[in-house]
C-alpha cells in the first residue's frame, strides 16, 4: 500500500499504535510529526488534515482520511493475520478494543499525561492521581487475569487488540507510575510483543 501519510503525535500512545502496526506490516509511509502544543498540530487541525480534531490521522493514497486509532488498526489489518477470520474471535478482539478506549485509556493514559505534559500538571491533584492509581490497578488486574490463561487477547495469535492495549500499557510503569511488578502476566505479554519482528518503540520516530 504505497502513498500513505500519517499525521501523528510522537508522544501519544494512540498515534504509536498506528506507527507500530505500519511497522509490523512492513508498510512504508510519510510521517508528519505534530507534537502536543506544537504549531504543526494546530496547523493540522486548522487545515483539515486532522478532520476530527485529533490524531492520529491516516491519509490514504486516494485522498481519503481515516481517524480514530483503533479504526485505523482494523483497516490496516484487513487480509492479514492481525485480524482473525473467525467471527467469534473478531468479536472478542473488538470487545478488548472497546475496553481499551472506554475503560483503559481514560485512566492509564490520563494518569500518564498528567505526569508527562507540564500544561496539565495543575490537574494532577493528589486526590485525582490517587483515584487514577486505584482505578488503573483495577483495569490492569482484568488484563492480568485474562493473560493467566491466554497468550494473546483474542485468538491464538497476536491481533490488533494486542496492539491497541500495548500502546499505553507498556509505559504504565514509566509514565503512569504504576507498580507493574504486580502484573507478571502483563509483563510477559509486553515482552512477547517487543520481541516480534519489525517492532518499533514509542520513541522510534520515522
Amino acid at each position: 500500500m504505497a502513498g500513505l501519510s500519517l499525521f501523528s503525535m510522537p508522544s501519544s500512545g494512540n498515534s504509536y499504535k498506528v506507527r507500530l502496526m505500519l511497522s509490523f506490516l512492513g508498510l512504508n509511509y510519510e510521517h508528519i510529526s505534530c507534537e502536543n502544543g506544537s504549531d504543526a498540530l494546530a496547523d493540522a487541525k486548522a487545515s483539515g488534515n486532522a478532520p476530527m480534531g485529533k490524531l492520529p490521522a491516516l491519509h490514504l493514497p486516494d485522498g481519503q482520511i481515516l481517524s480514530e486509532s483503533n479504526a485505523i488498526l482494523c483497516y490496516l489489518a484487513q487480509g492479514t493475520s492481525w485480524l482473525p477470520d473467525d467471527g467469534l474471535e473478531q468479536a472478542r478482539m473488538l470487545s478488548w478494543m472497546f475496553f481499551e478506549q472506554n475503560r483503559h485509556e481514560p485512566i492509564i493514559a490520563v494518569r500518564a499525561s498528567l505526569r508527562t505534559y507540564p500544561e496539565r500538571a495543575h490537574l494532577a491533584t493528589p486526590a485525582r492521581m490517587a483515584e487514577l492509581l486505584d482505578s488503573g490497578y483495577a483495569v490492569l488486574a482484568l488484563m492480568e487475569d485474562h493473560l493467566a490463561d491466554n497468550t494473546w487477547f483474542a485468538g491464538q495469535q497476536a491481533s490488533v487488540a494486542d496492539i491497541a492495549l500495548y500502546a499505553y500499557t507498556h509505559t504504565a510503569g514509566s509514565r503512569g507510575g504504576y507498580d507493574m511488578t504486580r502484573f507478571p502476566n502483563i509483563s510477559a505479554w509486553v515482552s512477547r510483543i517487543a520481541a516480534m519482528p519489525n517492532y518499533v518503540g514509542l520513541d522510534d520516530i520515522p
